[in-house]
């Protein structure tokens, strides 16, 4: 046996039964579309949700919500992890080049600070957004802030 003595099971394709070729093939005439309507015609499609006049689904199902396009990202980091991070790696100034290269930010992100748990060294922080916790916490350890 080789794969060029291959076939489809017994049963398994079948001829496709060609339309509009004359009365003697059984299926001249209308070409099984029935008579006259736009969907005898040729070029015949319906739009995609059409449900014959029916209100399609996409009507019925209620609607909410708002997406504003002016909205502002930003990936937001805690104090508290600006105190591992500066513990861990002796830091005195932390801005975006760090926390990327710490892989906690990516290149393209905004960033924030948030004023979620702890900071007790001075630090020099500059980011885009600072929450006003956030500034408490930094400047009541004797740090900086820096808006960029």
């Amino acid at each position: 046996m080789d794969l060029s003595s291959l076939k489809p099971a017994c049963g398994a394709t079948h001829h496709e039964k060609r339309i509009g070729r004359g009365q003697g093939s059984g299926k001249g005439g209308t070409s099984t579309r029935g008579h006259k309507g736009a969907k005898s015609r040729s070029g015949y499609h319906t739009k995609i949700g059409f449900e014959g006049g029916q209100m399609p689904l996409q009507r019925r199902v209620p609607k909410f919500g708002f997406k504003n396009i002016n909205r502002v990202e930003y990936k937001a980091i805690n104090v508290s992890m600006l105190q591992a991070l500066a513990e861990r790696d002796s830091l005195t100034m932390i801005d975006r080049d760090v926390l990327i290269q710490a892989g906690l930010l990516n290149k393209n992100a905004l960033l924030k600070i948030l004023g979620d748990g702890a900071i007790s060294i001075k630090l020099e922080v500059k980011a885009n957004a600072f929450s006003k916790k956030a500034v408490e916490a930094i400047q009541a350890a004797g740090g900086s802030v820096v808006v960029l």
